[in-house]
């Protein structure tokens, strides 16, 4: 484990000097690269630093004990290292899990509708306004890309991009289907109702990142805009239909006036949604894939219940339950997403300290 850090700690060295030299900081994509990846390793050094200098201070008062008007002094200072020294081998353990490149990023939610007719349709609203609230919440700018309403102010699709460093790395656990516990408003008999959402999470993708032969691999198909019921919403042409040839994806966006800024939404979304592709089937192709107790955001899993009769939020992947329904609704998600987080980083640690012999 050791070896690896010190190569870590060779490669930030290499960073430090790289960020000072004037070719790249001229050169602006390459040096936000190298500053990420910088950045991404200064905790690690910072701690395997204190580690050297805990193990040099531990050999510098192993040798006073035998001095006997300083073993006493000695040995309170050594029992206080070892538990530091404790704490940063642990620290270290937990700096060195394998970071997911995509959770400095921005995300794209897409939100659709599942079982339950009109009540789903209204539930996915519910979905969406949450997430546009915890952006909010976190100062994050989040844009609506495109939103498909039934007439009673449901949501039958939305796709969202919250735009900010990070915003990924704590809304990617909300990847599966949701399924919400109450009496619709037009149940005359009171009788509590079963719906279902489904949430896809996907990571920002430069347009660097997947290539994509717009002549060869796309048809671009435009028409005019409309609304619920039919209802016009543009008098021009502006609504973009993206079908990616190779895969059969289908994007389309009409919310924008500007066909050209359809066009690029539809091939922002087009571009997560093949990273996504690719990325499942690498999972699926590792020799040491696993399958996590928080999931891979797969749309089948069912993730979370909200059940209003008893003021209920349960997610179903650890077994969380949160009372103040609607408080989780108006976007404080917070409680969750940390619990998510170190379930996942937990069982992280686990594979870690099995391939290093240490559980």
């Amino acid at each position: 484990m050791f070896d690896k850090i010190e190569e870590l700690e060779r490669r930030y060295q290499e960073l430090e000097a790289l960020l000072s030299d004037p070719a790249v900081i001229s050169n602006q994509p390459e040096f936000r690269k190298l500053s990420r990846e910088h950045a991404d390793l200064t905790d690690l050094v910072a701690a395997y630093r204190r580690y050297r200098k805990v193990l040099d201070e531990l050999d510098e008062n192993r040798e006073l004990l035998a001095d006997p008007d300083m073993r006493g002094m000695a040995e309170e200072e050594i029992a206080s290292l070892q538990e530091e020294r404790e704490r940063l081998e642990g620290e270290i353990k937990l700096l060195l899990l394998p970071k997911d490149p995509n959770d400095s990023k921005g995300v794209i939610l897409e939100i659709r509708a599942g079982t339950g007719g009109d009540e789903a349709a209204l539930f996915a609203g519910d979905l969406l306004r949450m997430y546009l609230r915890w952006a909010e919440r976190h100062r994050f700018r989040a844009e609506v890309m495109s939103l498909n309403e039934t007439g009673i102010g449901g949501v039958k699709e939305a796709i969202v991009e919250v735009h900010g460093d990070g915003a990924y790395s704590r809304l990617k656990y909300e990847g599966g289907t949701h399924r919400v516990q109450r009496i619709p408003a037009t149940e005359s008999s009171g009788r509590v109702h079963t719906s279902t959402a489904t949430v896809v999470a996907l990571p920002e993708v430069e347009a660097t990142e997947i290539s994509i032969d717009e002549d060869r691999d796309l048809r671009i198909d435009v028409k005019r805009a409309s609304g619920p019921g039919g209802q016009s919403v543009n008098t021009t042409d502006s609504a973009v239909r993206i079908t990616h040839l190779p895969s059969g994806l289908v994007v389309e966006i009409q919310d924008e006036k500007s066909q050209h800024k359809n066009k690029a939404k539809a091939l922002a979304v087009l571009r997560a949604r093949l990273q996504d592709i690719e990325m499942r089937k690498q999972r699926e192709a590792g020799s040491v894939a696993r399958r996590s107790m928080v999931g891979a955001g797969d749309r089948a899993d069912k993730i979370r219940t909200y059940n209003f009769p008893q003021d209920r939020v349960t997610d179903h992947r650890i077994g969380m339950d949160l009372s103040n329904l609607p408080g989780v609704l108006d976007g404080n998600l917070d409680r969750l997403i940390d619990a998510l987080a170190e379930t996942d980083q937990a069982e992280k640690l686990q594979v870690l300290m099995s391939e290093d012999g240490t559980a």
